[in-house]
């Protein structure tokens, strides 16, 4: 039963992410999805538009923690802390 909540909440932060940049890119953009990250990692700016992705996370985690489903705000702390090491290495590059 722990693992379920824990791989639920991996999941749910993962898409949760996922789908904000994803609107967030239809919103700015003009073009078509693939062009704009590209377009963004060209210019060394695609960690901040992951980094407002993940911006989600924060309500999903505080919402595991008032459910008292502590497993499930792990696996959003666990994907948040892959997003900071994808943004990282994105930097470095």
């Amino acid at each position: 039963m722990k693992n379920k909540e824990l791989y639920q909440g991996i999941i749910a932060s993962f898409f949760a992410s996922s789908s904000a940049m994803i609107f967030i890119l239809l919103y700015f953009s003009e073009g078509p999805i693939e062009e704009a990250i590209y377009s963004l990692f060209k210019q060394k700016k695609l960690g901040g538009l992951i980094s407002m992705g993940a911006l989600i996370n924060l309500p999903l985690f505080f919402l595991g923690m008032q459910k008292r489903k502590t497993n499930f705000a792990k696996g959003v702390m666990i994907t948040s802390i892959v997003i900071v090491l994808m943004v990282a290495t994105l930097k470095i590059i």
